[in-house]
C-alpha cells in the first residue's frame, strides 16, 4: 500500500471513529462499567497475593459478590487469600456509652476471593470485540515488531490485560482470537513507536490509550477487521473524546500509515 493511499485509509476511519465517539458510550460500555463499579479494588499487595496464587487470574470477587451477578463459585474450586481490613472496638470501648470512633482498632483478617473463571453462570457485561480474520497480517506486523528490534511474548500472567508495551517488549495472552491477537498486537506497537521517548512526558494516560487505539482501529479497519464498536468503548473508558482524537490525528495517522505501509507491501 503506497503512503498516500494510507494516509487516505486513516482519514476515513478516524472520521468514522470520531463520529462513533460522538454518539457517546454504547449500550455495552454502559453495562460493563455498571458492572465494573460493583468490584472491590484490591490494594497492590493483594493484587501480589492473587497473582502469586492464580496467575491468570483476571476478575476476582467474593462468594457473595458473584452471587450479585447471578454466578456460583464452581464446586471444590479453591479459593484465593487475600487480607481484609477491618475496625474492632477494646470491649471497654465497647461497654461505655462514650465510645468514640477513634477508639477502634485496626486489624486484618484473611478471607477468600474467585477468579471470574472458577465460577459458572449469566455471561458477565463485556466489551464489544474485534472480529474477522487478519488473512496472513499477523505474520507481517510480527516481522515489523521484530525489525523494530522489539520482543514479543505470550503469557497469561497479565491480569485482565490483552496486552501490555514494556519498552521494547510486547506481552500478549495466548488466549486471544485471531483478530483480537492482531488488533492488540497494533495498540501496543502504537505504543512502542509513540510513548517510549521523550513525548511520553507530555502525554497523559488519556492521549496514550486514545492514540494506540485509534491506531488500531485505522489498521484493522484497513485490513477488513470488523471493529464494533471496540475501539470507540475503549477510548472512551480512558476518558478520550472526539477532542482528544483530533489534538492527537497527526500523531496517529502517521503511525498507522507507517504500519499499513509495512504490513500491505506485496
Amino acid at each position: 500500500m503506497k503512503a498516500e493511499e494510507a494516509k487516505k485509509l486513516a482519514d476515513q476511519a478516524l472520521d468514522q471513529l470520531t463520529s462513533a465517539i460522538s454518539q457517546g458510550k454504547s449500550d455495552a460500555l454502559t453495562q460493563y462499567l455498571a458492572a465494573m463499579g460493583r468490584f472491590h479494588e484490591y490494594s497492590w499487595g493483594n493484587v501480589m497475593l492473587i497473582l502469586s496464587q492464580k496467575p491468570d487470574a483476571r476478575k476476582v470477587a467474593g462468594f457473595n459478590t458473584w452471587k450479585k451477578f447471578n454466578r456460583f463459585v464452581k464446586k471444590g474450586e479453591k479459593g484465593i487469600v487475600v487480607i481484609a481490613p477491618m475496625l474492632i472496638k477494646p470491649k471497654e470501648a465497647r461497654d461505655t456509652s462514650d465510645a468514640k470512633d477513634n477508639d477502634s482498632i485496626l486489624r486484618f483478617k484473611a478471607v477468600y476471593v474467585f477468579d471470574v473463571s472458577q465460577t459458572d453462570g449469566e455471561a458477565m457485561p463485556e466489551f464489544a470485540r474485534v472480529a474477522g480474520n487478519p488473512n496472513g497480517h499477523t505474520d507481517r506486523l510480527k516481522k515489523l515488531v521484530a525489525d523494530k528490534s522489539i520482543t514479543l511474548e505470550y503469557s497469561a500472567d497479565i491480569g485482565s490485560a490483552h496486552g501490555l508495551s514494556h519498552g521494547g517488549k510486547i506481552t500478549l495472552r495466548p488466549d486471544l482470537s485471531p483478530a483480537e491477537e492482531f488488533s492488540t498486537l497494533v495498540h501496543e506497537l502504537a505504543h512502542e513507536i509513540l510513548h517510549r521517548g521523550e513525548r511520553r512526558k507530555e502525554t497523559s494516560k488519556t492521549i496514550r490509550e486514545t492514540e494506540a487505539e485509534a491506531v488500531a482501529f485505522v489498521v484493522c479497519q484497513a485490513i477488513g477487521l470488523d471493529s464494533n464498536n471496540a475501539a470507540a468503548d475503549y477510548i472512551q473508558l480512558y476518558d478520550g473524546d472526539k477532542e482528544t482524537l483530533a489534538q492527537s490525528f497527526g500523531f496517529i495517522q502517521h503511525t498507522a500509515s507507517e504500519i499499513l505501509a509495512a504490513i500491505t507491501h506485496e
